[in-house]
């Protein structure tokens, strides 16, 4: 990413008290000049009474980082306002467009389409380089939350969010009916995962949960595309470059792993009329062997299943290779008609704190730190162990509807036609291109 390649080779290190005298064009980094305005760049929080506004949707974590920051600086104030996530695009799209935008708001990429190039959020690089941001967070973690002006095009440009809490997409699995099946350990390579599967049909086990009326159905196909080849190619159409195209090899073999999947009985056929919430509880009750999902969901599987629930990173083709795996970060955004900009970025470095790691945890998701000390034991201690080497080591990939506004309207019915058999990977590749290409440009 080269907006923070030029950001570490500039970071200076700086204490949290120390205020620079950075005059910076801190704007929205948009095509209009007139977005932009000067703004002195500072790392310290003044001690005056300071009230922001907050438009968010995920809570947890949200209101807990609130709690935190405000109780690390008593004289700020954070009101949040919370959008229900069916709402939420539409709803921060018209708020921070008005005349009294929130000062702070939870980033999405569909509504960052429009409030970028409009100049309605600021360009963050003045604050990631006064306070070493590129340092203290992941790379992918900013490289996802980064664009060109138009924001069409991600992983380059201005860093326009800072990420707040981070998630990963994995297997969860129930060990009493591994073991029942005949399974010892967890699975090192796709191959031996299959076996697995396999095995726990045999014992008459129900597989895979899949909730393919809803996003589950293609969590499974994004959680094989990342093992199935180089990555490289995904995420430079995740990111929307130039001539990028998913229909490529690996998502070939992914999407034909899934009709045989369905095929051999491992996705239940009633998965197509199954809410993703619904597939979770089934698994969570001891239903099923194996489930494709997020660690958004491990404090509800841990309360059901207790020690009898595990985790691990779906394997690829040969074990031993580098660390992969779908993941996203619940982050913020900066309104540039905000008052405060400087008390508001010192929120979102905050949430890099060894303090915020601590609540990322609590609340079910993984800490933006992936080095942070915590006291990780029993499921989360799992997902934890198996997160670390992703974050560190920039194996973190987009999910697949990031890569256009309605991508996720053809990612659902299209695995849904790969489960049910009446499409074919090709074609069904064929549509998220088509999607893309409306959106970027073919």
């Amino acid at each position: 990413m080269t907006a923070p390649a030029s950001r570490r080779a500039a970071f200076v290190s700086l204490g949290t008290a120390v205020a620079l005298a950075l005059t910076a064009c801190a704007g929205s980094g948009g095509p209009d000049v007139g977005a932009t305005k000067k703004i002195d760049v500072s790392t310290n929080v003044p001690g005056a009474p300071v009230t922001l506004t907050m438009a968010y949707t995920d809570d947890p974590p949200t209101k807990a980082l609130i709690e935190g920051f405000t109780k690390k600086h008593p004289n700020v104030t954070i009101k949040p306002q919370q959008t229900q996530f069916k709402d939420y695009v539409k709803s921060i799209k018209l708020s921070m467009s008005s005349g009294a935008p929130p000062d702070i708001a939870q980033y999405n990429p569909g509504a960052m389409n429009s409030l970028v190039p409009a100049g309605l959020v600021l360009n963050l690089d003045p604050w990631a380089k006064a306070y070493g941001w590129d340092a203290k967070f992941p790379k992918s973690s900013l490289e996802v939350l980064s664009s060109d002006r138009t924001a069409k095009q991600f992983g380059t440009g201005g860093l326009y969010a800072a990420p707040g809490a981070m998630s990963v997409l994995g297997v969860f699995y129930n060990k009493s009916l591994l073991t029942k099946a005949g399974v010892k350990g967890t699975p090192r390579t796709l191959a031996e995962f299959e076996t697995a599967m396999r095995k726990a049909k045999s014992a008459g086990q129900a597989p895979l949960s899949v909730g393919a009326l809803e996003v589950g159905g293609f969590q499974v196909w994004n959680a094989l595309l990342n093992v199935t080849g180089d990555v490289s190619a995904y995420r430079s159409w995740a990111y929307g470059r130039p001539k990028a195209t998913i229909e490529t090899p690996a998502a070939q073999k992914a999407a034909q792993t899934v009709i045989d999947w369905a095929k051999e009985g491992y996705i239940p056929s009633s998965s197509n009329a199954t809410a993703d919430t619904d597939a979770q509880a089934a698994f969570a009750n001891g239903k099923n062997t194996f489930i494709i999902t997020g660690n958004w969901t491990a404090a509800m599987m841990e309360s059901k299943l207790k020690d009898d629930v595990g985790f691990f990173l779906l394997p690829s083709a040969t074990a031993g290779r580098p660390a992969v795996a779908s993941g996203a970060s619940v982050a913020f955004a900066i309104s540039s008609k905000t008052k405060h900009p400087n008390v508001a970025a010192a929120f979102l470095d905050y949430l890099a704190s060894p303090e915020a790691a601590k609540i990322q945890f609590e609340t079910g998701f993984m800490p933006v730190d992936p080095k942070a000390d915590l006291d990780a034991k029993g499921l989360r201690g799992e997902i934890r162990s198996a997160f670390g080497p992703v974050a560190q080591k920039n194996g973190i990939v987009p999910f697949p509807d990031f890569a256009s506004p309605g991508m996720i309207d053809q990612l659902t019915p299209g695995i849904q036609g790969l489960i049910s058999g009446k499409m074919t990977a090709d074609n069904f590749l064929g549509s998220l291109q088509k999607s893309w290409n409306d959106h970027h440009g073919s």
